[in-house]
């Protein structure tokens, strides 16, 4: 996606180091990765998030480490100390860095008596273009590089399975407007037939032709023509 509406607040509470005990067998057998608890809710309602995949790329090597959250908004992960770890909520085909968890290094006898809280609070974007789902010239055929990002919208409704979405097709000014209508239409439809083949329930996508009437840039420029011409998803549900 080309552009991010995503509005987010985070907390991170970090947990004291806490040196082992005295004892022979303790040292030895304490984890030396830190626990860390996720929580994240809707940023207008407060609601809990279920499905949604949470990343954390460290810093040092570039590892990154997941969760995603269950019924209840919230998930556990264990991640290795001495790093600074860069937070991102995945979305359908893009993800963006919100904020940094440090993870301080651990000495011989030290652990992580108790666990890092990660509270997250953001309002999704409730639509998004499929970039690079692109047609044959005045056909609503998809071209075979448009394959790969319908997938990845499969993949999204398939972890999404409470969404409901409308396809929408939008042309530029090329042409008459009732054939961009038209051919609008036949596109979306193209999309939503394509998500039903891959088991996509056929009530939870609806699909709509907009033709020319809703441009996002000029039809002055070959550029902005390129962006008119656009697949759009909406969560409407």
């Amino acid at each position: 996606m080309k552009q991010q509406y995503y509005f987010l607040l985070m907390t991170l509470l970090m947990p004291v180091l806490v040196f082992a005990q005295a004892t022979p067998a303790a040292p030895m057998n304490l984890p030396k990765d830190a626990p860390v608890n996720v929580t994240i809710a809707d940023a207008k309602t407060g609601n809990l998030l279920s499905s949604e995949i949470v990343v954390f790329k460290s810093r040092a090597n570039g590892t990154e480490f997941q969760g995603l959250s269950d019924s209840t908004g919230k998930f556990s992960l264990r991640l290795p100390n001495g790093s600074k770890y860069d937070i991102y909520i995945l979305g359908f085909h893009d993800s963006t860095s919100y904020n940094v968890l440090d993870i301080p290094a651990l000495k011989d006898n030290q652990f992580y008596k108790n666990p890092f809280n990660v509270d997250i609070q953001f309002e999704a974007p409730k639509s998004f273009v499929l970039d690079n789902c692109t047609f044959e010239t005045g056909k609503a055929t998809l071209q075979p590089e448009a394959y790969k990002v319908v997938d990845e919208l499969v993949e999204y409704l398939k972890r999404k399975e409470d969404e409901k979405i409308e396809v929408g097709g939008h042309t530029d000014n090329v042409g008459k407007p009732e054939a961009n209508m038209i051919l609008s239409t036949n596109r979306a439809n193209t999309v939503r037939a394509y998500l039903l083949t891959k088991g996509v329930a056929p009530e939870r996508v609806t699909a709509k032709g907009y033709g020319m009437t809703i441009p996002i840039a000029e039809n002055t420029t070959a550029e902005g023509r390129g962006l008119n011409r656009r697949t759009e998803v909406k969560i409407v549900e």
